[in-house]
């Protein structure tokens, strides 16, 4: 998970950044600052990947602040002053988002934070999974969460989101994601392999669940959109050219 600080200093466009952060699985919100130098604070205690940050903020510029760290966090620029983008990647900004922007614009920005975020962290080779592996027969799993265990159909399952040593799944029907102790590993080793696919290090997707794929992502729905990483790339377009139809 990539852990985010949305920084502005206007309420409402506050609480859109946090909403359209909290619509990518792939994202993770951090904290939320209304002033550059309670953001200054957060980052000083790590901890934080990406800043979106608006530019025109009170005492303390959101481009004053990103000038004044050392090795800070990515950044994303949002701003309604269309005449700050260069200044904004003369600091090597991922991306510059000129409000109002919607939830595209900010997916689009988003990718662009989780490529780069890729290419600073990048994955080792999976290895392969023996089929005889994988536990598919009974059609559900039991998962354990809030000290308790939750029987799920294995066909409710959308995608696994891999968070350090726990794992979130989440569901078709609409509840809340269930997180359990766990790993990539073992969720890829249980899931039946006929319809889960490892796309990325952090991400296992239901192919029956897939709305459409393009070259570099998936998309589950208008508003969820999971990348495709570098290392399981090859494998996955294999598996998908397989079962296509079409030129």
């Amino acid at each position: 998970m990539i852990r985010c600080l949305a920084m502005d200093d206007e309420p409402l466009a506050l609480k859109q950044i946090v909403a359209y952060i909290n619509k990518v699985p792939y994202l993770q919100l951090a904290a939320a600052c209304t002033d550059a130098y309670e953001a200054l604070k957060v980052i000083g205690e790590g901890g934080i990947d990406v800043i979106f940050a608006d530019i025109h903020m009170p005492d303390l510029s959101g481009l004053d602040l990103v000038r004044s760290l050392d090795k800070g966090p990515m950044v994303v620029f949002t701003t309604a002053y269309a005449d700050y983008a260069l200044e904004g990647y003369k600091v090597d900004a991922v991306d510059y988002l000129l409000k109002p922007f919607g939830m595209k614009e900010f997916v689009m920005a988003a990718d662009k934070v989780r490529r780069r975020y890729d290419q600073l962290h990048p994955a080792p080779v999976a290895p392969a999974v023996a089929p005889e592996q994988r536990v598919s027969a009974a059609g559900f799993i039991y998962v354990k969460t809030d000290r308790r265990l939750v029987r799920v159909n294995v066909s409710e399952i959308r995608y696994v989101v891999g968070m350090s040593e726990y794992v979130r799944i989440f569901l078709t029907d609409g509840r809340q994601p269930l997180t359990t102790l766990s790993t990539m590993k073992r969720m890829e080793e249980t899931l039946p392999c006929e319809t889960f696919v490892r796309v990325h290090k952090s991400y296992i997707v239901n192919m029956g669940a897939i709305r459409s794929i393009s070259k570099t992502n998936v998309m589950m729905d208008e508003e969820t959109v999971i990348p495709v990483g570098e290392s399981y790339r090859e494998a996955f377009y294999r598996w998908v050219e397989e079962r296509s139809v079409g030129r």
